[in-house]
């Protein structure tokens, strides 16, 4: 029997079978063979989606919309500013009005039971463009990205250095436990994941063969790895004074030429986007000036390097999230 997910909405990978998952990614593959050879696969037509956004964000606004509109669909983008959603509409009122005008619904924003009340009184499928807590559709592109190098990730170990507990790193531990992977959370022990979560993702590995560690020490993290992963120390809406404290705690996990030497000879390099590999950047400069940091997370030479992959991953967000709003919507 194929895999049917139609009409269902896509809020965290914790809801996704490891089959469904890996029929999101087949079909991503599919889109973007498409893309590549100029066929059209405008298969939606007629249907409308809205697109919430409490984030700002350049890669998940432009491949939902680009996305929507290759399936033949129509497109609304709604910021903080142009949506009385939580201000002077309760988000139930709001979301019974959109899934009366829209056949699906993006959010990007902070609290995850947000999307989660989107999906609840819309009626629609709501797509997870971003939460606090995940990050779904990143992971996608993320795990196709590292399928178009290595093929089956069954057994390959991605590492996530730095802040461990925060969305992405929370959506690798997910998605790498469904996939029966061998994942890393190398950070300070103050920064790893919650351990609700660990338990939830230690009882999918038993059934998947995946494997899960957690370390402080980065030559741990590298060793024989596939996928190294990092992402920026301060996420969005946290205060920019917290930068001095995360760069005393996060300066060991920077993914630099060393970092990648330890890795297997194979092993590539990923990263969410926007990165502060270099000074080209208000942010970039500002923390040279004060901290005399030419780089923060990964230095320009891993960014620029044979081994990264952040813009072919960057692209595929936009088949990853093509394949999300066509098996929910067809």
């Amino acid at each position: 029997m194929g895999i049917n997910i139609r009409g269902r909405s896509f809020l965290t990978l914790l809801d996704f079978t490891p089959e469904e998952i890996n029929y999101l990614l087949d079909l991503s593959m599919e889109f973007k063979k498409m893309k590549a050879n100029g066929v059209d696969h405008s298969y939606l037509k007629g249907k409308q989606v809205v697109l919430l956004f409490e984030k700002t964000s350049t890669r998940t606004r432009c491949a939902f919309e680009v996305g929507a509109r290759d399936l033949g669909m129509g497109v609304t983008f709604l910021d903080s500013a142009s949506s009385q959603m939580g201000k002077k509409e309760s988000l139930e009122d709001t979301a019974k009005v959109l899934g009366r005008m829209y056949d699906g619904i993006e959010y990007r924003g902070f609290k995850q039971s947000v999307v989660e009340d989107l999906a609840k009184y819309s009626g629609v499928p709501v797509w997870n463009g971003l939460t606090d807590d995940f990050h779904p559709t990143q992971m996608l592109a993320d795990i196709m990205t590292a399928r178009e190098e290595f093929g089956d990730m069954r057994g390959r170990k991605l590492t996530f250095f730095g802040d461990a507990r925060n969305n992405v790193a929370n959506s690798l531990m997910v998605v790498s436990a469904k996939l029966g992977m061998h994942f890393c959370a190398c950070g300070p022990k103050e920064l790893m994941p919650k351990q609700s979560l660990i338990d939830t993702c230690t009882a999918i590995a038993k059934e998947t063969g995946a494997q899960l560690d957690f370390t402080d020490d980065p030559k741990v993290g590298a060793k024989d790895c596939d996928v190294l992963y990092t992402d920026i120390w301060l996420s969005m809406g946290e205060a920019a004074e917290l930068w001095e404290q995360r760069i005393k705690l996060l300066k060991p996990y920077q993914v630099n030429k060393e970092l990648m030497a330890l890795a297997k000879p194979t092993a590539i390099f990923e990263h969410c986007l926007p990165s502060f590999h270099d000074r080209n950047t208000t942010v970039g400069e500002d923390i040279y000036q004060k901290y005399g940091l030419e780089a923060m997370e990964v230095t320009d030479d891993v960014f620029l390097g044979t081994q990264a992959r952040q813009f072919q991953e960057a692209e595929n967000r936009m088949h990853t999230i093509k394949a999300v709003m066509y098996a929910t919507l067809k």
